[in-house]
């Protein structure tokens, strides 16, 4: 099924993928490739997208602990080494990296890619076929708290910023991924924390609070002047891992028209946080139908984590994404909320977040 070249009846703008990390990684091995060729490696290139309906989407940019650490397969959550703190200076140079890269590809597309720096532009190029590339940051370790890079990186076009990873940093405390677990762990955001998401209000540049933990969460709510987004999350009720959301933070993203991208990862999917590819695609459905019942059909989106995830075997990659209408569409989604959740809640989240 992995194989299939069937086209999403909508175009899919994604909210989280791991695409620029999975290329440097394998640059760093000794194994670079285009992203403009078909690979039989990781989730996500320019032909498997077109052929897919994928349209563009949230390209973060990710400094792990260890560089030779693979995201898309199951690894120690209780191995130091893969949450360690990374300095500054470190993530700086490595986020540079990533955005070089990110760069490299849109100077090579013809054309074809184009990095996004408002909603506009996002509709602009899907109505003109080319590939929506909008910049996020997934944990602020590149960002100085005199917040020098952070107006830089707007600069070159960062629209999303996540907080934390799973770690701790200078901002504030990612949650551990665990199961069965609450999100209730560690302090808040540090003061240097709470000045970042006033920044980001002031800019423009939307606040991810997926990996962040409770404590984080709620001081997050009390700071913002714009919407909750959680960009690659699921439903704490269905599969009870740190990584996920509670009804009451649910709750929080609706009252403030906020979103929730829903995660493919397997172990965030499941009840039981198994590692395992024979998860349905059923599971995906009722996170989104839980998702669209708690928070409404306006809020809930897709946010995938490919290239740093493990998605369900009948999804397979990027090409799986007609599959995944398929079934939203089998659990009683009609057209409209399938748009909604394929690309229209994304641009309108973004809207929000925009000076």
């Amino acid at each position: 099924m992995q194989n299939s070249t069937a086209k999403s009846p909508y175009p899919v703008f994604d909210g989280h993928n791991d695409t620029l990390l999975r290329l440097e990684i394998e640059a760093i091995k000794g194994r670079e490739r285009s992203f403009f060729d078909r690979s039989r490696i990781g989730h996500l290139d320019m032909v498997r997208a077109r052929e897919a309906g994928f349209a563009g989407g949230l390209f973060a940019m990710f400094v792990p602990s260890d560089p030779e650490q693979d995201f898309s397969r199951p690894f120690n959550p209780k191995d130091p080494a893969n949450f360690a703190p990374v300095e500054q200076p470190l993530a700086l140079s490595f986020t540079n990296r990533l955005l070089e890269r990110a760069e490299r590809i849109v100077d090579e597309s013809e054309g074809s890619v184009v990095v996004c720096r408002s909603p506009e532009e996002i509709s602009a190029a899907i109505d003109a076929d080319r590939l929506a590339v909008s910049l996020h940051i997934e944990g602020a370790e590149a960002i100085d708290t005199e917040f020098y890079a952070l107006e830089d990186y707007y600069k070159r076009g960062l629209r999303s910023l996540g907080l934390v990873w799973s770690r701790e940093n200078a901002f504030g405390y990612g949650v551990p991924m665990e199961l069965p677990a609450s999100p209730d762990i560690g302090p808040g955001l540090s003061g240097a924390g709470r000045d970042l998401v006033r920044a980001c209000n002031q800019l423009g540049v939307l606040v991810d609070v997926s990996h962040l933990n409770e404590k984080g969460f709620w001081d997050v709510a009390r700071i913002t002047d714009r919407p909750i987004v959680a960009s690659h999350s699921n439903a704490h009720s269905i599969s009870p891992s740190r990584r996920n959301l509670t009804d009451k933070q649910l709750d929080a993203i609706k009252e403030s028209g906020g979103l929730v991208g829903l995660n493919f990862h397997v172990p965030f999917l499941r009840p039981d946080g198994a590692f395992t590819r024979d998860t349905p695609l059923s599971l995906i459905a009722d996170h989104a139908a839980y998702l669209v019942d708690r928070v409404g059909e306006d809020c809930v989106a897709l946010g995938s984590d490919f290239d740093g995830c493990t998605p369900p075997k009948d999804l397979g990659d990027v090409t799986g994404l007609s599959r995944l209408m398929e079934a939203l569409h089998d659990r009683g989604f009609n057209e409209t909320v399938l748009e909604k959740i394929a690309f229209r809640n994304w641009i309108a989240a973004l809207e929000k977040s925009a000076r």
